[in-house]
């Protein structure tokens, strides 16, 4: 199987001092219950991350029944788009789906979804809604993403979605994402009081 990739390297401004990351989310830190979705899915996982949240983010991954290793950012705060980068360059398999630390309810059938349609491609990225791109729920060609990462980040781009013009990809409509999965899979929590609705749906 293939391998997944956590993005937890962000300062959660909008959550307050706390590290989002790891905060305990009904009784496991979230990036963990954002690891064990992908649990079944996945063969590896690699969590990007700054330096100062690795001791943390171990311990959170403790007795985790898969491989798992951290990506540490050389460069705190270059944004999402340079923690793709670092984290795909970490992994070992062709294919890697990239998640969000703060996404506790993806859905393991979407991932496992997106990884067969991805075949043949760079990526396939789910676009729900309005026309977002979601871009950090999405699974890339590694080798292809962490170049293109690091092309749109030579020529000064920050969005996240700068990266998708050096790919060749698949787009997951949302009809064809909800025959796999409600839209929560999709749903970040951003804020504490997000964080704390999201409580009440774990117990």
């Amino acid at each position: 199987m293939p391998d997944g990739v956590v993005l937890a390297g962000g300062r959660s401004t909008r959550f307050g001092e706390q590290d989002k990351a790891t905060t305990d989310l009904a009784g496991k830190p979230m990036i963990r219950r954002v690891g064990d979705r992908l649990a079944d899915v996945t063969d590896r996982l690699v969590v990007n991350c700054r330096a100062d949240q690795t001791a943390a983010i171990r311990a959170a991954f403790e007795s985790y029944p898969n491989s798992h290793t951290i990506a540490e950012d050389p460069d705190p705060d270059e944004g999402p788009m340079a923690g793709i980068r670092t984290g795909l360059r970490k992994t070992e398999a062709e294919y890697a789906f990239i998640v969000a630390c703060d996404m506790p309810f993806v859905e393991p059938a979407l991932v496992s979804h997106l990884f067969s349609r991805a075949e043949g491609y760079d990526a396939a990225v789910p676009r729900i809604g309005d026309g977002w791109f979601q871009t950090t729920h999405a699974v890339y060609r590694a080798e292809s993403m962490a170049e293109a990462c690091e092309r749109a980040l030579e020529a000064g781009e920050r969005k996240v979605i700068a990266p998708l013009e050096y790919l060749n990809y698949v787009v997951i409509g949302e009809e064809e994402a909800l025959e796999h999965a409600a839209l929560d899979t999709f749903e970040n929590l951003n804020t504490r009081a997000e964080f704390e609705r999201a409580v009440e749906r774990f117990e």
